[in-house]
């Protein structure tokens, strides 16, 4: 079990790793780079959507936000270019940065959601 969830965090890391190439080239249509470009954000966000944390939930986002995001952003990329963007990343060693912009946007998702709560618990309450 536990060899098999390591293969399934590099494989997520390499897809990501490819994405992140896809994002970058001039071949890919606007609208797998418009999903790309979230999936990849969100992979190397150093603040999650759910934080780890909350118990079992927090893990949701990593097993199966993240996955379905790759899948649906993989399927819009022509095959022959997935292929050649995955060989590139076996063939090189591609250091991924954080995306700091997309940890802004997470961090501010959710000072949006508890002020709402905030204010929806005050209106409740009278």
């Amino acid at each position: 079990m536990n060899k098999r969830l390591k293969c399934f965090a590099r494989d997520i890391k390499q897809q990501v790793k490819a994405l992140y190439l896809a994002g970058r080239d001039p071949r890919t249509s606007i609208a797998a780079k418009c999903l790309v470009v979230i999936v990849v954000a969100y992979a190397l966000s150093p603040i999650d959507l759910i934080p780890d944390f909350i118990p079992v939930l927090g893990y949701v986002d990593d097993l199966i936000l993240l996955p379905f995001g790759i899948y649906l952003a993989v399927k819009l990329i022509p095959e022959p270019l997935w292929h050649e963007f995955q060989t590139q990343v076996e063939k090189s060693s591609i250091n991924l940065p954080k995306s700091w912009p997309a940890a802004l946007a997470i961090g501010l998702f959710w000072c949006v959601s508890l002020a709402a709560i905030y204010a929806l618990w005050r209106t409740f309450k009278g």
